[in-house]
């Protein structure tokens, strides 16, 4: 019963920071469709692949040290 109120309280708890995020989204378009200015926007899209891009490097940065760890064939 201990785990199923944990799994129930990291699931609202990831909810509520959802709705954070995707309502700064919102507002980032808003600026940024109303400006003249397209550098700005640029800026801002490489930013945010900048951003995107680093977890999976370092998720997969972890998984293959963890596959070359305890995967890998051992010299005899």
């Amino acid at each position: 019963m201990l785990n199923f109120k944990r799994i129930i309280l990291i699931l609202i708890f990831s909810l509520i920071l959802v709705s954070d995020s995707l309502a700064q989204c919102a507002m980032c378009r808003a600026v940024l469709e109303s400006g003249e200015d397209q550098s700005a926007a640029e800026g801002i899209n490489d930013g945010i692949m900048f951003l995107m891009a680093v977890p999976y490097i370092l998720v997969g940065g972890i998984g293959y040290m963890i596959y070359w760890k305890f995967f890998r064939k051992k010299a005899s």
